[in-house]
């Protein structure tokens, strides 16, 4: 097996770069704070950013990040809030602290 690694750098939009090698036509990111600097400094401590997919449209996220939750439930995605006072102190968010799952169709 040949184990050389390439690296090669690609200028543009994230969203368009990401969607040309998934080979999708569109890939569209939510950003955290809703793209409100103030509020996207604010939940990214408070991991805003770390929410885990269980299903399409359907994401675990902390409860206290509410503008980023407002923001994803505005969008139409099925938004599960977890209190979780206890977990955070650890740091890393609902992502961080899961494991992959193997699921069947």
């Amino acid at each position: 097996a040949n184990h050389d690694v390439k690296i090669e750098e690609h200028t543009g939009k994230l969203e368009e770069i990401l969607a040309k090698f998934m080979g999708l036509e569109k890939v569209r990111l939510f950003p955290c704070g809703a793209g409100d600097a103030l509020a996207a400094e604010r939940e990214q401590w408070n991991d805003g950013s770390n929410t885990l997919c269980i299903a399409p449209g359907t994401v675990i996220v902390y409860k206290r990040n509410y503008v980023t939750n407002q923001y994803l439930k505005d969008n139409g995605f099925n938004v599960l809030e977890l209190e979780a006072s206890n977990l955070c102190v650890g740091r890393g968010g609902p992502r961080c602290m899961s494991m992959p799952l193997v699921r069947e169709d």
